[in-house]
């Protein structure tokens, strides 16, 4: 098989990896911390370790502390249900978010009734292909008529693999006092995140994606003054006698058995990752991706600039729907890809590609290869000249 569905989660993963979790499952999975005995303790380093590679990565070191969650939508639920809204609130979101925060959103804005803007966008149409990308100056022009309280941003889009402009985007919500909380799902690992230089309040991270570790877990960094309220309750393994929950410490967020299995993965993974060479290596591969198709006849792009764009590509082919070429590419070529519409349910109004019911989506990763996207644009060719 032809792997090309990186975005959705990073795969294979690595044999270290894969050696490790094996290794904590035969012998370390035990409960994390809950006991006086040396696995254990042994356990509760693993997290602890991991804990603070993961700072390192953000350079997060004394300005934010890290928690641990099983997915990033558990850890989009713990934010946005653990924010004090006030009906007044005002919220920005990407048109790229996806339903981790949309739904979210959603859900907890029927309770409260605060509004949610979209950040304004562009577009441009150059023969097949359409750019994207977020219009600074009228965010600058909307932040100064209507101020955020918060501002959720997908760092890199799933359905486009457009790299948001944060860094810009915080710097304006900050100026009038906005929030800013970043999806680092698809960025984190591959693409830089510095806490103390960039204007982030939370960022999201999904183990299984950019940061090459397996299912289970994932979490958010969250600096030091940013204010959230707990919404789980449980045990934590300290202070039992106590019904209310700790006020400070990963416990208040962290309840429950940690997953040490998956934590014990996401560190190997960890210690592998050269997040520069990552980088290089997708932007080739983007790049070889993306002129492959445009110079095929019949195909629709949907993309941001290049400066701006890494590791995935959405596309559509005139004379089929997203979820045919899908089918024809596992079934004939055994290649995979994604199709439809990738869970983010704002993007498609803006690209207009719902008469294809969504967007054929290829994402690279690490151990992507040039030979497999060119196998891949072989493939796209053959199909279109069936047309």
């Amino acid at each position: 098989m032809i792997y090309l569905d990186n975005a959705a989660t990073t795969f294979p993963k690595s044999e270290s990896m894969l050696a490790r979790m094996d290794e904590v499952n035969r012998n370390l999975a035990v409960n994390a911390g809950r006991g006086s005995y040396k696995a254990a303790r042994q356990a509760d380093e693993i997290i602890a370790n991991t804990r603070e590679k993961l700072l390192r990565l953000a350079n997060a070191n004394g300005v934010a502390d890290i928690f641990f969650t099983s997915s990033a939508t558990i850890a989009f639920n713990q934010i946005i249900g653990g924010i004090e809204w006030k009906n007044t609130d005002v919220v920005y979101v990407s048109p790229f978010e996806h339903n981790a925060v949309m739904r979210t959103l959603h859900f907890w804005q029927k309770k409260f009734e605060f509004s949610i803007q979209v950040l304004p966008y562009k577009s441009e149409v150059a023969g097949n292909n359409k750019y994207h990308f977020i219009d600074l100056d009228a965010v600058k022009f909307q932040f100064a008529k209507n101020k955020p309280d918060y501002v959720f941003m997908s760092y890199v889009s799933n359905v486009t693999g457009y790299i948001l402009p944060i860094e810009k985007i915080g710097t304006l919500a900050k100026s009038v006092g906005g929030k800013v909380i970043v999806d680092g799902a698809q960025a984190f690992g591959l693409v830089p995140v510095n806490f103390k230089t960039m204007p982030i309040d939370l960022l999201v991270f999904a183990g299984h994606k950019t940061l090459y570790g397996p299912f289970g877990v994932a979490g958010f960094i969250k600096t030091k003054e940013f204010s959230l309220s707990q919404i789980f309750a449980g045990g934590t393994g300290s202070d039992s006698l106590n019904l209310d929950m700790p006020n400070t410490g990963s416990s208040r967020y962290e309840v429950g058995s940690e997953n040490i299995v998956a934590i014990a993965g996401l560190e190997a993974a960890l210690d592998e990752l050269v997040q520069a060479n990552v980088y290089e290596n997708e932007k080739e591969l983007t790049k070889l991706l993306t002129t492959g198709l445009q110079g095929i006849k019949n195909v629709y792009t949907y993309l941001p600039s290049e400066d701006s764009h890494i590791g995935i590509v959405s596309f559509n082919i005139g004379g089929y729907m997203a979820s045919e070429v899908g089918q024809i590419m596992d079934e004939d070529f055994d290649i995979a890809v994604r199709t439809g519409y990738h869970c983010a349910p704002l993007i498609h109004d803006y690209i207009n590609d719902k008469s294809f019911v969504g967007t054929v989506r290829a994402s690279v990763g690490k151990f992507t290869t040039e030979k497999d996207i060119k196998l891949f644009l072989q493939a796209i060719q053959e199909l279109t000249e069936e047309v």
